[in-house]
């Protein structure tokens, strides 16, 4: 018996509105006024010594190296890439892009992701990640959300678990990356699971969730189960 047809048509594609939260602000990528700070974060004091590892390019040997790349980026259209903005001091903490945007599936990635030092296991690099999600979900339409990292970057892999991505599988040999093999992990979201997962995002991230030090109450694994179980 053949499976019924979709109600689905087709998505949006994004555009290169900001997409603007509490904590974090999501800005289209401009080399202008993002890439100083940009750069500052990711190589100079303090700049996390595995920011690049798993990255297909860099670090940069200095900034204009830097600018350089980011100017290649700036009218990309598929990756399209964000700065992600701190509000209060309108400093640029990190990037992230949409990518394998497909309208016609309703599937789109994103991917692209590093942040800063300063802005890494903060309530803010969450934020910025269920602005992405949303956005995509219930603001384009789509059916599937996907996240992808090297198999061997754990980092990247507990982050697309906490935030509700479920695991696929790993595609063996996948890519050559700086002259290693890269065998890469898939992850993804489906619509279906949107609910529960904003329900979780948007109960963890209230104030409400957080102690005067800044260290969250409850988990965002367990505020999702419970919006589940409701």
């Amino acid at each position: 018996m053949p499976e019924p047809a979709l109600s689905f048509t087709r998505a949006t594609r994004p555009g290169r509105a900001p997409l603007v939260g509490v904590r974090i602000r999501l800005e289209p990528l401009d080399p202008h006024r993002h890439g100083a700070g940009l750069f500052a974060v990711s190589h100079g004091p303090g700049a996390d010594p595995r920011l690049w590892h798993y990255l297909p390019y860099g670090p940069f040997p200095d900034a204009a190296a830097f600018m350089g790349w980011l100017s290649g980026l700036e009218r990309s259209e598929d990756p399209l890439f964000v700065a992600l903005v701190e509000p209060a001091s309108e400093r640029p903490l990190g990037m992230a892009s949409y990518l394998r945007i497909a309208p016609e599936h309703g599937s789109i990635e994103i991917g692209h992701i590093w942040l800063g030092a300063e802005l890494q296991r903060t309530a803010a690099a969450t934020e910025a990640m269920y602005l992405l999600a949303r956005h995509a979900f219930d603001g384009l339409g789509n059916r599937r959300l996907e996240w992808k990292c090297d198999a061997a970057n754990a980092r990247s892999r507990r982050a697309a678990e906490r935030l509700g991505f479920t695991f696929e599988g790993v595609f063996r040999q996948h890519m050559v990356v700086k002259g290693r093999n890269r065998d890469t992990a898939w992850f993804s979201m489906l619509d279906g699971e949107w609910p529960r997962a904003r329900a979780g995002f948007e109960r963890w991230l209230d104030p409400s969730n957080f102690e005067a030090n800044g260290r969250a109450r409850a988990s965002l694994a367990a505020l999702r189960d419970a919006a589940g179980a409701r």
